[in-house]
């Protein structure tokens, strides 16, 4: 093959496809020559120990790279992650502004101890040129902003040193005063072997940038200035505030009116991320909402802009459809599997407005249920053991959608789209449906996994389910009974046990969408003892702890036995319990007792762990999702959250809150839990006691079973 010669400097960057001949997705390299069949050859430079030094030359397809200038290249090249890379080029406007800064701009970064705003002092040479192929690294040093609105002074020390994925927020050189303090935070210094300061930043486009500035600093105050007269704020309304140091909070209005010893009208804002001197939706001591703490504004409505990031002009411009294709060339997604989010990641990839799976016309009970079954949780994560069929095109379409959803946290509805579509059948792609339908057809259909559940009733025939259903009467328990009372007396009433562990227990609750529901009000128990549930376990006495030879359903609501707890004696207590008039009634079932165990040996309790949380209001599902060990980690998740544009061309925002306050509520012994008053307690709390609908608990020592297509 005769190469053509590329006379001008071109570099690049491999955004899909298999690695071939050194080049793999996120490697950036340097175009040599082209083929005639438009393949470029290219040097390929490394990512290891001699960052910018290239290796051996490779061939890639054209249409699998973006072309990159070199200045891009460079900033690129210092971030370590191809991922990073990846997830930085997939945003377009920020990945222009960052290419784009100029000295004294202000940005906000993203380190260990949360997000700094901070101003850009001089771009950095990283790395040392030995030959001609040789390209140096380029990253920012960036001055800290105090709580003060001013810039650090005490410290001669170097400043600190970020790529270009570090910057999550470039600000215009405007400011608004209005005397927000931004939390202090620290952030070592990089520890690079060659790093040199250049005098000044490269003059690119320097007079466009002014006129840009200048350009948005217009629309701003327009904006500003129309957007109470013009806009009408609302509750769930998506606007951003300005500080006096010219740093842009976006946040969520959560409450509207007049706070005492105030005039005139007033927003509560959640913020995006925690700013000092801020509350957890209290203002001058009193509650307006309720938050995490420090991300609480209060200003006046006339501080409050629409969010530009979702406003667009009024030149007549068609808001995009939520299936357009987005200004960067898609991902494909490699053969690597990403792995559950890790705790500590989970907020800084997950929460904030464009996160999670965005909804798309009708699709909110497919949305939350694959972001709490793959979102965080380790539970599901060994499915990707190649079953048999694992290249069937809905398996890779689903493969792509979580990958997505772990790696850059955000998945558009173009994705889950297609994935409506590939099910197969019209009415999930045009009609909504119920979770427990979607999760039969994912588990039997897309992944091939044998039933969750396997159920035995009257000793029958063992039989196979997904998800179990709820079903009892409403006096058997009481007016606010936990999940653990529910599964009891449902299984105890049906004479249903489980005959294995289940690795995952998806607990349908007694209601029927938005229409019907049994309870006003369930519990969640964070833990579900199955124990008692087991066919042909050994189980331990209610009375003495010894080996339990029968169980009683007529002693499950009996006020003076702990109401709502299975019961289950030995051959003494269960005469001793049964000489009480009261139960003279009863017929206690003979248990099957397991051979070879001692009557004093001690019973081994089989706990499933609660994970996520399904919930109905309104026709809309959302979701709870528990992300860590921490009993605080819980997420909150809406698909549809808020729209930009009209029903005909506009389209949805997706969500994720994170919620606190719900790990410290359950945390409460049940009796506490009893007594709450829903209407009283925060509002995520309310929302899960009010309109659960399937709580989600895993085994974490029991793997899925194995895909129904696969040799034992």
């Amino acid at each position: 093959m005769e190469p053509k010669t590329v006379v001008q400097e071109k570099f690049f960057i491999v955004i899909r496809g298999k690695s071939r001949k050194g080049f793999c997705r996120g490697c950036i390299g340097r175009v040599e020559g082209e083929t005639q069949r438009g393949e470029l050859m290219g040097l390929l430079y490394s990512s290891g120990t001699n960052v910018g030094s290239p290796k051996r030359g490779g061939v890639v397809r054209a249409e699998d790279t973006y072309p990159l200038t070199r200045h891009q290249a460079q900033l690129l090249l210092f971030v370590s992650s191809a991922s990073k890379r990846l997830d930085l080029l997939c945003n377009p406007q920020l990945f222009l502004a960052v290419c784009e800064l100029s000295q004294d701009d202000l940005v906000v970064v993203k380190h260990r101890r949360g997000h700094l705003p901070g101003m850009v002092k001089n771009l950095m040479l990283i790395g040392r040129k030995e030959n001609k192929d040789d390209l140096h690294m380029l990253g920012f040093e960036v001055e800290f902003v105090d709580s003060d609105h001013t810039l650090s002074s005490k410290k001669p020390a170097p400043l600190s040193l970020f790529s270009a994925a570090d910057i999550i927020q470039v600000v215009p050189s405007y400011s608004v005063p209005l005397g927000l303090h931004w939390k202090d935070g620290q952030y070592g210094g990089l520890n690079r072997k060659a790093v040199t300061r250049m005098n000044s930043m490269p003059n690119i486009g320097s007079h466009a940038q002014r006129v840009r500035d200048t350009q948005t600093e217009q629309k701003v105050i327009q904006r500003q200035s129309t957007s109470t007269s013009h806009v009408t704020l609302d509750v769930g309304s998506m606007v951003e505030v300005v500080s006096n140091s010219g740093i842009i909070v976006y946040g969520v209005v959560r409450w509207l009116g007049v706070p005492t010893g105030k005039t005139g009208e007033w927003a509560g804002i959640e913020l995006d991320y925690e700013v000092n001197g801020c509350s957890d939706g209290k203002y001058a001591n009193q509650r307006y909402f309720t938050c995490k703490e420090n991300t609480a504004l209060f200003v006046p409505v006339t501080k409050c802009s629409p969010d530009s990031r979702f406003v667009f002009s009024s030149t007549g411009r068609e808001t995009p459809k939520p299936t357009e294709a987005p200004a960067v060339p898609s991902l494909e997604d490699s053969g690597e599997d990403a792995p559950p989010v890790p705790e500590p990641e989970a907020l800084s990839l997950l929460v904030g407005r464009m996160k999670g799976i965005q909804g798309h016309f009708n699709s909110c009970y497919l949305d939350a249920t694959l972001f709490s079954l793959f979102s965080s949780s380790v539970t599901l994560d060994n499915i990707w053991q190649k079953p048999a069929d694992k290249e069937q095109t809905i398996t890779c379409t689903l493969r792509k959608i979580v990958n997505c959803l772990r790696r850059q946290g955000f998945v558009p509805a173009e994705s889950v789209m297609s994935f409506r579509k590939e099910l197969g059948c019209n009415t999930f792609q045009t009609e909504e449906k119920d979770p427990e339908e979607f999760i039969t057809v994912l588990f039997q259909k897309v992944l091939c996994i044998e039933p969750l559940l396997k159920l035995r009733s009257r000793q029958e025939t063992c039989q196979g389910a997904y998800t179990f259903q709820i079903f009892l009467e409403k006096e058997q328990v009481g007016q606010m009974p936990t999940v653990q009372q529910l599964l009891d007396t449902s299984c105890l009433s049906g004479d249903l046990k489980f005959e294995e562990v289940p690795s995952c227990l998806m607990v349908q609750m007694p209601r029927f969408g938005n229409k019907y529901k049994m309870f006003s009000h369930i519990i969640p128990s964070t833990e579900l003892d199955i124990t008692d549930l087991l066919c042909n376990s050994p189980r331990e006495c209610f009375v003495c702890g010894h080996l339990a030879e029968y169980e009683c359903l007529q002693c499950l609501p009996d006020r003076k036995l702990q109401p709502g707890r299975i019961k289950q004696y030995c051959t003494t207590c269960n005469l001793q319990v049964h000489t009480h008039p009261s139960r003279h009634g009863h017929s206690p079932k003979a248990l099957e007792v397991p051979a070879n165990v001692a009557p004093d040996a001690p019973v081994p309790r089989h706990m499933m762990q609660l994970f996520a949380v399904l919930c109905i209001q309104t026709s809309h599902y959302v979701s709870f999702v528990k992300y860590g060990p921490n009993p605080q980690s819980w997420l909150f998740f809406d698909s549809m959250a808020d729209r930009c544009g009209d029903d005909g061309s506009g389209y949805n925002i997706p969500e994720v809150q994170h919620c606190p306050e719900l790990g410290d509520f359950l945390a409460q012994p049940d009796e506490e839990l009893t007594r709450v008053n829903p209407c009283k307690a925060p509002e995520l709390v309310r929302r899960l006691l009010c309109d659960s609908y399937m709580f989600l608990y895993h085994n974490p020592g029991a793997p899925l079973s194995k895909p129904n297509h696969q040799e034992p």
